[in-house]
Order: C-alpha cells, then structure tokens, then sequence
C-alpha cells in the first residue's frame, strides 16, 4: 500500500469533531478527557486498551526512557505508555490528521510535556541513530510491505541492547482473509505474513526474538464479551473502528471476525531486542 493509499484509508477529517461528540454521548467532558474515557476511541486496533496493557507488560520501560511509538495513530497507547512507565514517548506516524488529533487529545489530558508526535513515514523516520530505549508498534505492518527495511529502520534508531515489543496481525494457516478489514480494503493493499516470517525477518534485521506468542484466545474471549455486551443494550468496550471508519466499518469488523474464527489470521505478540554487533 502506497503511502497516498494508507492516509486516505484512514483520514476523514472529522476525527477531534467525533471523538468529542462520543465523549458528550458517554457524559464525559471532552475538553478534560481522561485515559479512562478516551480509551474506547483512542486505541485503534484489536482489543483496544485491554491489548495496549498487555503489550506494556512485555516492555521493560523505566522512568526517564525515551520510547518511541511507530504508527502511533492518534495517541491512545502512546499515553498510557507515558502514564504508566513515567517515561518520555514519541510517536510517529504517516498520517497528519492522527499526529495532529493525537497532539491536541494528549494537551487536553495533561501529557504535553512527555508524549509528542511527529508526521513521517516508518520506512525513512526523522529521527538520529540509537535515539531510542525502546520501541512499539501496534497493528502498523499489515500495511508495510517490505517487513525487512521496516525492521532494520526501527532498528538503526534504537540504542545498543533496546527493546522492541509488536502487536500485529500475522497470517494463519486457515484460508484467505476476507476483505475489507480494518487495515485495508482489499488483499492487493494488505501485507500479511505468518509468525515464523516475522521471526525470520527480525533475526535478519539484527534483532534477538525473546518471545514471540499467539494472543489469539483473548482476541476470541473479547470478541464474545463485546457481542454479549451489545446484546444486553450496551456499547461495546472497543469502538474505534466504528468511530474511525462508520458504516463501512460493520463489513472490516465482521471479516476480522471471521477470520480470527476460521484461523485465516493470528494476533501475535513479540518482544525483541536489538543485537549489539560484536
């Protein structure tokens, strides 16, 4: 997917308008947000917070880090990252109307001196070599095709021995993915891979993998939560898709669905450690 491609999939232009507008349906004020009530809008990708938390607890963060967020959309893990650690996150991302959405949410929640972004593409990033302690990146390389020079940039702009922690969506063995998803609206602009080639690629990159773990049960687990959750008349847990996409969100929503079922794609957690050169 092309980086024109990638920004019209996901920019509407509305963002900040709608986020405040769910806020006031929810009673909350959304000129003072919290965390807690932007997190049903704020983490774009499978599972939202409860999967942000569980990414977090396989980050070895400390207070003073600098931490770098690739594909940071409009800042939900990137302050909770920030709240949580006490550390200084950047995030980067291709899209401006997330960089800009996620600049003005995280002013409003009290965070602007310790989370920042920057609009750029994670192929080519702005920023020096061994900037970083450490790095993340949630749901970003389903769209980037060439996983290799993805991991090889996050790898020159960490230091020596820093972390790497993804949460992705991999290829499973159970057939084809049906399309739209989330992350695009057809195979020809979707970069799956399997586990192992995730492995394989970061080994090639230079990384040591430490884990690398299917989250598959507790995506099926949410899953039926939110669908029981909807069916007692309430909101589900997770509605950025919906608040991000609208309508069409219904078919990308129901696919993934499916395809977590019938094992055609598998969350996968992976922590990672950049190799210092001997």
């Amino acid at each position: 997917m092309s980086s024109e491609h990638v920004v019209t999939h996901y920019s509407r232009g509305d963002i900040l308008a709608r986020i405040a507008a769910a806020l006031r349906d929810d009673g909350a004020d959304p000129e003072h947000p919290t965390i807690e009530t932007l997190a049903p809008y704020d983490q774009f990708h499978g599972r939202g917070i409860e999967a942000t938390a569980e990414a977090a607890g396989l980050m070895p963060a400390r207070p003073g880090d600098h931490v770098l967020d690739i594909g940071s959309g409009i800042g939900g893990p990137a302050r909770y990252v920030a709240r949580r650690f006490g550390c200084r996150v950047t995030g980067i991302d291709l899209t401006p109307e997330f960089c800009s959405v996620a600049t003005e949410l995280t002013r409003r929640v009290g965070l602007g001196e310790r989370v920042d972004f920057e609009c750029g593409n994670a192929l080519a990033m702005p920023f020096a070599d061994a900037r970083f302690d450490g790095a993340y990146s949630m749901n970003v390389s389903m769209n980037i095709a060439d996983k290799r020079a993805f991991y090889r940039e996050i790898r020159r702009v960490l230091k020596p021995g820093a972390w790497l922690v993804l949460s992705e969506v991999a290829k499973g063995g159970g057939g084809e993915l049906a399309y739209p998803a989330p992350w695009a609206t057809s195979a020809q602009t979707s970069f799956l891979v399997t586990p192992e080639e995730t492995r394989e690629g970061l080994l090639d990159a230079g990384f040591e993998v430490v884990e690398l773990a299917s989250s598959l049960e507790q995506a099926l687990d949410f899953g039926m939560r939110s669908r029981a959750a909807v069916a007692r008349g309430e909101k589900p847990p997770h509605r950025a898709v919906m608040l991000m996409q609208g309508e069409a969100a219904k078919a990308a929503m129901a696919n993934t669905a499916r395809g977590l079922a019938q094992g055609a794609i598998v969350p996968i957690e992976v922590m990672a450690r950049k190799v210092v050169a001997v």
